[in-house]
């Protein structure tokens, strides 16, 4: 896929294996305080890309979607916590304050699935990543770094996909 900028790349999944292992390239970057954004309609691999992260990060849990009970935490043998939001059930900001995303961020790395919604309250630096839904095993990602910390991510992540530059 080409590269957009410096900024962006993008990322196309022939099977929600590949999404997985492009999951465990990200999650094997990820540092506490890290944010990733995951935008894209129901059955755009989310929680498939997420079950990747939580594979590279070395998350002894198992993944599931958080739609019910909005936050679930991964743990690694250390202590340190892996937390994934599902923001698709949140009523309002309010609500999504009173999670306290800065507690979260500071225990570990924080995975978004529907963003767009608590936007406001996100911090602007970040890595964001638009899915999209292209056919039954097929998916297409784009990847925005937000912040000198994202960019450097995102550089690292496109060089352990396809290479030096």
């Amino acid at each position: 896929m080409p590269i957009l900028d410096a900024h962006t790349f993008e990322f196309f999944s022939k099977s929600p294996e590949q999404t997985r292992r492009l999951g465990i390239r990200l999650g094997a970057l990820l540092q506490p305080g890290d944010l990733i954004c995951l935008q894209g309609d129901l059955g755009a691999g989310k929680t498939t890309l997420v079950q990747g992260v939580a594979r590279g990060w070395g998350a002894l849990d198992e993944v599931s979607s958080p739609t019910f009970v909005l936050v679930n935490a991964y743990r690694r043998p250390n202590g340190t916590q892996l937390s994934h939001f599902d923001a698709f059930r949140v009523e309002s900001l309010g609500e999504a304050e009173e999670l306290d995303l800065d507690a979260l961020l500071a225990r570990g790395p924080l995975l978004i699935e529907w963003p767009e919604r608590v936007e406001p309250i996100l911090p602007v630096e970040r890595l964001w990543a638009w899915l999209e839904y292209e056919s039954e095993e097929h998916r297409s990602m784009r990847f925005a770094a937000h912040g000198t910390r994202y960019e450097s991510l995102l550089d690292t992540l496109r060089q352990t996909i396809y290479g030096a530059d």
